[in-house]
């Protein structure tokens, strides 16, 4: 299995590739075949972030993710997640088959956050206090773009994808219909599909 390591706010440790290294042989037995691992440790504050993503063979992807005060700690958190994703969907993974029809490629735009405004004092003039608030109407500044594949599957195949990131919505083509469709965890612990209609 191929294993990149990403380290951000923190200085490239051997001991943690290492530990890395060793521990992805528990998640190994669930996988018939090689695949690829993307691990982006981070430290900030005290606080260790593991986020680990495994992409399948058939173009699946498991996600795992994990913070606590120790980063040992966090990968190992990481990898349980992962773990309890594989051993539960194991069948359905190794008989999911790619839809022979290509993906659909999308613009994903990461936009600036809201900009910081100083306090205004309510004795200024209308037209000095009002300065600030017309700027932050202003567009926000698009700061990086990516290119995203959003892959063709039927909605039981994109309910598990769901389910292996562990993530709040899920974007992907309609295999059925060829159209763009959105399945998201919805508050009362139940699942919503949003289908768009040409």
């Amino acid at each position: 299995m191929q294993i990149d390591i990403t380290f951000r706010r923190m200085d490239p440790s051997d001991a943690l590739r290492n530990y890395l290294n060793d521990k992805m042989g528990r998640i190994k037995k669930f996988l018939a075949r090689p695949s690829h691992a993307h691990v982006v440790l981070t430290s900030e504050r005290f606080r260790n972030k593991a986020d680990i993503t495994l992409t399948l063979n058939n173009g699946l992807f498991v996600k795992g993710v994990d913070t606590s005060d120790d980063m040992y700690f966090s990968i190992d958190q990481a990898l349980t997640r992962i773990e309890k994703q594989l051993r539960k969907y194991k069948e359905k993974i190794q008989s999911h088959k790619p839809a022979p029809t290509p993906a659909m490629k999308l613009t994903d735009h990461t936009l600036e956050a809201e900009p910081e405004t100083d306090f205004v004092d309510e004795d200024l003039e209308p037209a000095t206090a009002a300065a600030p608030a017309a700027a932050a109407e202003s567009p926000r500044r698009i700061v990086s773009t990516s290119e995203i594949s959003v892959e063709p599957m039927d909605l039981n195949s994109a309910l598990m994808q769901l389910e292996l990131t562990n993530s709040h919505f899920y974007l992907f083509v309609n295999a059925q219909t060829n159209t763009l469709n959105v399945v998201y965890r919805r508050e009362d612990g139940q699942f919503g599909v949003i289908e768009t209609k040409r």
